[in-house]
């Protein structure tokens, strides 16, 4: 029901291709083309151009020296619809994260000026191009997943890169290990025309979005709403269905949206998961969007709670048909 080009970090113009990681030898000789493209990462953050349509992932020439001098081998991300191989590379080594990467490079080797610097997703998410958003997500993803599994969860022994970036072997047991992805639910609660809305006392003020939370081992995504919501809230859920869904490299997540029937009103609150609960009017929830509530504040810009709030006032997202009576309260 939303397009994909709505959500932030869903889309990407490369072809993982898939096939051709387990080709050492031909990503080795991708590397070694100066017309391959890297896209440089330094400390979690990737490198912008700041364009006057927005900012756009910045890449350099795989024949780069600092790419060459990298210790950590890159991320085959995939290939354009040319054909062009495209690499991420961690350059965390150039700089500590405390110091600016630009007074330890040279600035002929790599080019950080007022108009290129490198940026935290979260800070330009809202204004990330389509296109470039998925493979920014992707390779943050892989990279923040290096820094928690370097070591062999079977037998404790250092963990080597592999499948042209994609992958961890041990070479101690042979264990092969593959990049996780925590699955969760996020949900758009509804009562005929009012959605349930939580704040996070470590919100900024007023902010207010919608519930979510992790998946369980053993639970399906409706199981997991019903549970989520009634743990945080005390509302009972009944019809789930699913709306859209954001990949979230913070680090590793996928939100799963999904919209959720209620059936009982009556909010209580845990407070060890929220600050608040509130029933919101659909009329309320436009204003707020609008930014002209003057007490509540949507989820911040490019956060998959905004999107499918704005589909829901827009009529994308409908309600549920038949609204539940309500004469028996949980």
């Amino acid at each position: 029901m939303i397009p994909e080009s709505d959500v932030t970090f869903a889309g990407s113009f490369l072809d993982r291709a898939d096939r051709l990681r387990a080709d050492a030898a031909g990503i080795r000789r991708m590397l070694d083309d100066p017309a391959s493209l890297v896209l440089p990462f330094w400390h979690g953050k990737a490198l912008f151009d700041l364009t006057a349509h927005g900012p756009r992932l910045a890449w350099i020439s795989a024949a780069d020296r600092l790419i060459a001098d990298c210790p950590e081998p890159p991320i085959f991300m995939g290939l354009d619809p040319g054909g062009l191989p495209h690499f991420a590379a961690d350059l965390s080594y150039i700089a500590p994260p405390d110091e600016a990467p630009s007074e330890f490079v040279d600035q002929r080797t790599l080019d950080l000026s007022e108009t290129r610097k490198f940026f935290e997703l979260r800070a330009v998410m809202g204004e990330i191009d389509h296109r470039d958003a998925g493979i920014a997500a992707a390779a943050k993803g892989i990279f923040e997943w290096r820094l928690t599994h370097g070591f062999c969860a079977n037998c404790g022994g250092r963990n080597r890169v592999a499948h042209a970036g994609w992958r961890f072997d041990c070479p101690d047991c042979g264990r092969l290990h593959f990049p996780r992805t925590d699955p969760v639910v996020i949900m758009l609660i509804l009562d005929g025309d009012r959605v349930l809305m939580g704040r996070n006392a470590n919100w900024p003020e007023g902010m207010y979005s919608l519930l979510a939370g992790f998946m369980e081992p053993g639970e399906t995504v409706e199981e997991a709403v019903r549970r989520e919501v009634h743990e945080e809230s005390g509302i009972r859920v009944g019809e789930v269905r699913y709306v859209t869904s954001q990949p979230w490299p913070f680090p590793a997540s996928l939100m799963i949206g999904c919209a959720g029937q209620a059936e009982t009103r009556e909010i209580t609150l845990d407070p060890h998961e929220l600050e608040d609960a509130i029933w919101v009017s659909k009329e309320e929830m436009a204003q707020a969007l609008a930014g002209q509530h003057p007490r509540i504040a949507p989820a911040r810009k490019g956060a998959v709670a905004q999107v499918i709030l704005r589909a829901w006032v827009d009529g994308v997202v409908p309600g549920f048909q038949n609204a539940p009576s309500f004469e028996r309260q949980a």
